[in-house]
């Protein structure tokens, strides 16, 4: 017969609730055996102290009891004069010897500090060759192999946020003189404890946050326990309160809160959440160094956590984060001006300053931009239209156009991106040096934020270019005229589009058309508007079954009709699109359009860089013409897909990528 035993070792930085935890695998009975950081002594013994005082490190180094401490607690002492590897050695004898009635999982759980991982050999699993430890981890192989045990490593990456942990430890400072030494806090180290730790991608590795454990301690020890593959027990919630025979010899310097708790969710002052509660510490100039240096190792390990995957709060209408698998692992490109001072980084990972104006006050020009088939469509309109935003809004210190066109190459090449890719590249005025309106306290040149998705152009996140969409009028708010805010400027000062946006998304409808202060239609809240009327309705139906090559003779009977710009961005595919009608001898008309002209409208449809050109079937619940995409319509939507394919000189080509 198999006897399985799971061993759990517990990396963790001080002062992460690591004890909690310790006690808390504790509680799981006969068929658990605890010990707590059966690595110290060694570690101190190679040297590791870092110029830090502590009152117990002579007494810990010779086994010997303390004059002051109490004769019964002698064995703590002794019991420390053990390596590792017969700690364990020990811990699997005493599972094997007890009769837990085959209820749940044989577990070995080991606290270990970050610290103590470079006397760890991840590959076997026990302390790295030292003095008596080889012997010790002979004989627990020749145990394992007599008893037929299944021996299963585990790893298990507990951290905080590391201005807890420095505010936690500085508490504690009458135990090691307050010295916030960054190898001491340990944070980065969990670093190279993750990487040597899947390195040999056999270990089971998991990482968890230990504020997880203190606010949601049932379903956080339950993802915990099903993520290591043993059984979880209510039995973990609890503890009691005091010293416990897991307990190093040093513990009455550092347990003490952990000692007046009885459990993850007992009531009150009886909590282990207690000592995160209503702390409100002051960071001491002198934890800047160590703060700084651990906080991006805590930002990536967070992402590794299951909290972090699961901290959607609501679900798209899809019910998918990602419509494409790939774009929960894209990378982004943020960056300034200057050469190679860009980052291009995983999108988990990206970030830019809450001092960015963009943060501060939307302060920022924007364009969305299309990849198909090695090339990248309008590159130059684009970039254009983005420089043109920038010079209204008055930018300084600016991206060069190389620079930015650099970036997008760069950041395509990251992805692998040469197809069925949408970029939204977006330049702010940059950092500033203190929280202003004041353009004046920009003096960090621009920032560029280049997000690149794998994105259809029909698809949850846009548009149903075949069957159609509904659409609405807007009430939230109407286009603003250029005396109140010019639209021709790609802005950021998004909110005139997301209040109608809103509105449309409670009403059933994929947009609102939004209307200017006179009442004529001017766009909806995301794309141009389109509408077709027949001039000879007659003629165009019986045309309407003709071969492509015959689509002149089918716009010879429609007219094309699109507003002024006066009140809109005068997109590009807008634009594109005029161009084509041109080329179809289809009369095309851009005036002062009213809402009934569309109501009455034979076609509609919409156009924009994202979804390209999207038949309306409804506005305000009236069927615009049959009901389905109109002849004139997909005439131009067939013609739009050929000039992407055709008309080389509107797109730029892609490098080849290494």
């Amino acid at each position: 017969m198999t006897t399985s035993i799971t061993v759990i070792h517990c990396w963790s930085a001080p002062r992460s609730r690591s004890t909690a935890l310790l006690y808390s695998f504790e509680a799981r009975g006969n068929n658990t055996v605890a010990l707590d950081e059966p690595l110290y002594r060694r570690w101190l013994q190679k040297g590791g102290n870092f110029g830090i005082s502590r009152p117990y490190a002579e007494a810990l180094l010779g086994g010997e009891l303390p004059s002051e401490e109490d004769i019964g607690e002698a064995w703590r002492w002794e019991r420390e004069q053990q390596c590792f590897n017969e700690r364990i050695y020990h811990s699997l004898n005493t599972l094997l010897s007890r009769n837990n009635n085959g209820n749940g999982d044989k577990v070995v759980f080991v606290k270990q500090m970050a610290k103590f991982a470079t006397l760890f050999d991840f590959e076997s699993n026990f302390e790295v060759d030292y003095a008596d430890s080889t012997q010790w981890k002979d004989k627990c192989i020749e145990l394992v192999s007599k008893n037929n045990v299944k021996l299963q490593h585990c790893h298990v990456l507990l951290i905080r946020d590391p201005r807890a942990v420095l505010g936690s430890w500085m508490n504690s400072a009458d135990a090691h003189g307050g010295n916030p030494h960054p190898d001491e806090i340990g944070i980065t180290q969990l670093l190279d404890v993750y990487a040597k730790a899947v390195g040999g991608g056999h270990t089971t590795v998991v990482t968890i946050d230990s504020d997880d454990l203190a606010y949601e301690p049932s379903n956080s020890l339950q993802e915990l326990c099903n993520s290591l593959k043993i059984d979880y027990d209510n039995s973990m919630l609890q503890w009691k309160s005091g010293m416990h025979e897991c307990d190093g010899p040093w513990a009455k310097y550092w347990y003490h809160s952990v000692w007046e708790s009885t459990g993850w969710d007992a009531d009150g002052d009886n909590s282990a959440k207690k000592s995160k509660q209503s702390r409100y510490r002051t960071v001491q100039p002198s934890l800047l160094p160590a703060l700084r240096m651990s906080h991006p190792a805590y930002t990536f390990l967070k992402t590794l956590t299951v909290s972090y995957k699961n901290r959607a709060v609501t679900a798209p209408p899809s019910g998918k984060l990602y419509e494409d698998h790939r774009n929960e692992h894209v990378f982004v490109f943020v960056g300034t001006p200057g050469q190679k001072s860009g980052q291009i980084i995983p999108r988990e990972m990206a970030a830019i300053s809450p001092f960015d104006s963009s943060v501060q006050g939307g302060d920022a020009t924007w364009e969305g931009i299309r990849v198909y088939k090695g090339r990248v469509f309008h590159l130059d309109h684009h970039l254009n239209r983005l420089f043109r935003s920038a010079k209204a809004l008055g930018f300084e210190n600016l991206h060069s156009r190389e620079e930015i066109v650099d970036a997008i190459f760069s950041v395509l090449a990251a992805n692998g991106m040469r197809d069925g890719a949408h970029m939204r590249l977006t330049l702010t005025r940059g950092e500033k040096c203190t929280s202003s309106m004041n353009p004046y306290f920009n003096v960090y040149g621009t920032t560029l934020i280049i997000l690149p998705e794998w994105k259809p152009t029909e698809g949850a996140t846009t548009y149903d270019n075949t069957a159609g969409v509904s659409l609405i009028t807007a009430g939230a708010c109407r286009r603003s005229p250029p005396s109140t805010l010019d639209n021709k400027i790609h802005h950021n000062n998004m909110i005139q589009n997301i209040l109608p946006k809103i509105q449309a998304n409670l009403a059933g409808a994929a947009d609102s058309i939004m209307l200017d202060l006179e009442g004529f239609v001017s766009e909806t809240n995301a794309t141009n508007l389109f509408m077709v009327r027949y001039d000879d309705s007659y003629s165009l139906f019986r045309s309407s079954a003709r071969k492509d090559s015959e689509s002149k003779d089918v716009c010879a009977g429609a007219v094309l009709v699109t507003p002024t710009a006066d009140h809109c961005l005068p997109g590009i595919t807008r634009e594109t699109v005029l161009i084509l009608a041109e080329e179809l001898e289809l009369k095309s008309e851009v005036r002062r359009v009213s809402l009934a002209e569309f109501y009455a409208a034979d076609e509609v449809f919409t156009t924009g860089t994202m979804g390209e050109l999207t038949p309306v079937c409804k506005i305000d619940g009236r069927v615009i013409g049959t009901g389905k995409k109109g002849v004139v319509t997909d005439i131009l939507q067939k013609a739009y897909k050929r000039s992407i394919e055709t008309r080389l000189d509107w797109s730029t080509e892609i490098p080849e990528f290494c």
